[in-house]
């Protein structure tokens, strides 16, 4: 069988394999070296085999920084398994480093002992100079902790391409997947998925179709005969639920989650949104789905996007935006209006590193208080919180299900670390998922605009041009069932408390919150959003070292689900792990009254296990159960 299929050739050396239950793999290099590009590969190959997975990249938040600096560094991190993860991992087991810069970013994650593999032709002086290092590390005593693997990636890229008939520049541009090829003959994983890849991705362009294939196999055929590694290692598949799989990114599966939820209301779906780092991708998939009665819009601002959006709600579509955490803030004028004429517009929000623009790259979870409180006058608006990926479709729906049922404003709130991470998703079959019905006001003869339905509290929606049905929308205070203007100050205390109240009775339609582990305990951590990951992972090896500590994530963060307090209760103690400075915790200590216990961190990257770990065991570790 010929390296072309993936497998050694049976002329070739053999090698020792050696069975792992999990790999951390982190490929780092120039903005331009196509990290991303090898990394996603690396899991989409890896998803396919069978492997769990989970990723994280990394790239710098300047579009051009400067060649070969620190700052310009560009990464990707995935973690594959035998067995169910929750977290791109602590640390990468492999680091593929592409430059110097690359090596003088990453290093320090690298555990002692680790394998490093290095492009040894990029580490010339004047490179060496722009990652500040006065000597080359792969010339002194820096590196010994490590096993090191130097490989000239450029060079043998470029023997490789000699005959490709392109320049010198796209050549090189080629040289991440000889990296690649390298990675998948050490990790035993197939090629026949990237070349499928590159040949419908560069379909228009065979030149570069057939460098990137030729260069691919030329980086697996040189593992298999440059004698470098005496093991090459294999990841067995993981047990999971039986199904259809795909990789997925947390923001491709919202778009994908706001698509079925067009389809289960049988509603056209309308995007209106202003392209903004990390939520612009939901623009990009969204547009792909003209077939299916999506229509997008770029708007000039964030302003004219939700704009555009309410307009959509109010005349009988899906109406939905998606920002980030500065976009939010200019936005909060209009959703206010949107609470105001309770209309069932979604808002998706996908946070970032701030203030003002912050770190656009990085991740953060900071715009809680803003998503709540960040608009004039009581504006209460329902927020969901997806904990993975995966979720994200998931909740995509759950969005637009609660905003239509409650015709409010809903928030769906995620972030830069669950958007462009990735991992595997089930695809869910048709019948398994909810029903969303919708009623449109039709009778004019008992329409009144401000009717209140007895369960939920919800006003009808009514479309324009509807015969009979017409009534004023506009931000003033509305008067109760009728909706004419009204200054009137019982009337606008009375409106106020409808408001709320409509949002509190959310709390009778959403689940109860789950707790992992046993129901009470000396330790409850207690998270949201994307800390979920770590925060399981971290419970789960506390337990195993018998320490009585459970975990609970919320998914619903306005109204929380009714058993909140209860579960809090049945703790000794609460520990908050935030992506912030104790946003949630506020909000905890001040609605429970309990003296909850903040674990911050606002590096603009995700929590490690071991650092959760650790604030574990400083709480509960002397109650260790014999």
């Amino acid at each position: 069988m010929s390296a072309e299929d993936g497998r050694r050739p049976s002329d070739a050396p053999s090698h020792q394999i050696e069975e792992l239950e999990r790999v951390t793999i982190r490929f780092a290099g120039d903005s331009g070296d196509g990290m991303q590009l090898a990394g996603l590969q690396f899991t989409n190959t890896s998803a396919l085999y069978g492997n769990d997975v989970s990723t994280i990249p990394d790239f710098p938040a300047e579009i051009r920084a400067p060649a070969g600096s620190i700052p310009g560094v560009s990464s990707f991190q995935v973690s594959f398994s035998s067995h169910d993860i929750h977290t791109p991992g602590d640390q990468p087991d492999v680091l593929v480093v592409m430059n110097p810069a690359a090596l003088k970013a990453h290093l320090g994650d690298l555990p002692k002992g680790g394998l490093l593999i290095v492009n040894t032709d990029e580490f010339t002086k004047p490179n060496l100079r722009k990652a500040l290092y006065a000597e080359n590390p792969l010339e002194d005593d820096s590196l010994v902790a490590y096993r090191v693997v130097k490989v000239p990636v450029g060079s043998m890229n470029a023997r490789a391409l000699a005959d490709s008939g392109l320049n010198t520049m796209q050549i090189d541009r080629s040289k991440n997947s000889f990296a690649l090829g390298l990675m998948f003959w050490l990790y035993e994983r197939p090629l026949d998925s990237t070349i499928r890849w590159f040949e419908e991705k560069f379909a228009r362009n065979p030149e570069v179709r057939d460098a990137n294939i030729t260069t691919l196999k030329a980086g697996y055929n040189f593992g298999d005969t440059a004698e470098l590694f005496p093991v090459r290692y294999h990841v067995a598949k993981a047990d999971l639920p039986p199904g259809r799989y795909r990789n997925i990114t947390g923001n491709a599966a919202t778009a994908l989650g706001f698509v079925t939820a067009s389809k289960l209301a049988d509603l056209p779906l309308f995007y209106g949104s202003y392209p903004i780092t990390p939520a612009t991708d939901i623009l990009h998939e969204l547009s792909r789905f003209k077939n299916f009665g999506v229509k997008t819009f770029q708007a000039e601002d964030e302003i004219a996007a939700i704009g555009s959006a309410i307009g959509a709600s109010f005349g009988g579509f899906l109406g939905l935006t998606g920002t980030s955490g500065p976009g939010l803030a200019l936005k909060s004028e209009a959703l206010g209006l949107a609470v105001m004429v309770e209309l069932p517009l979604v808002v998706a929000m996908i946070q970032r590193a701030g203030p003002s623009t912050g770190m656009p790259t990085k991740t953060d979870q900071a715009d809680l208080l803003q998503v709540l409180f960040g608009r004039n006058g009581e504006s209460p608006v329902a927020v969901v919180a997806p904990a993975t990926p995966s979720e994200c479709f998931t909740y995509a729906i759950e969005a637009f299900r609660l905003a239509l049922r409650h015709m409010t404003p809903t928030v769906f709130l995620s972030d830069g670390y669950l958007g462009t991470g990735s991992e595997p998703w089930r695809v869910p079959a048709a019948d398994e998922l909810p029903r969303i019905e919708v009623k449109f006001a039709k009778d004019a003869d008992a329409f009144n605009p401000y009717d209140r339905d007895p369960e939920t509290l919800a006003r009808p929606w009514a479309t324009p041009g509807t015969p009979g049905l017409e009534h004023r929308i506009g931000g003033l205070e509305k008067a109760d069932v009728t909706g004419n203007v009204s200054y009137d100050p019982d009337n606008h205390e009375k409106m106020t408390r409808f408001r709320a109240e409509k949002i509190a009775r959310i709390a009778n339609d959403i689940p109860d919150l789950e707790v992992v582990g046993g129901e009470s305990g000396d330790l409850l951590v207690l998270g949201w959003g994307s800390t979920y990951g770590a925060n399981l992972s971290a419970v789960i090896r506390a337990r195993k070292e018998g320490l009585a500590v459970s975990c609970a994530q919320l998914r619903y963060l306005n109204p929380f689900p009714s058993n909140v307090g209860d579960v809090i209760a049945r703790f000794d103690q609460v520990l908050i792990p935030e992506l912030n400075l104790g946003q949630l915790a506020m909000l905890v200590r001040s609605r429970y009254l309990v003296d909850a216990v903040s674990l911050n961190k606002v590096t603009g990257r995700p929590f490690l296990i071991a650092e959760i770990e650790e604030k574990i065991h400083e709480l509960v570790g002397s109650k260790v159960k014999v």
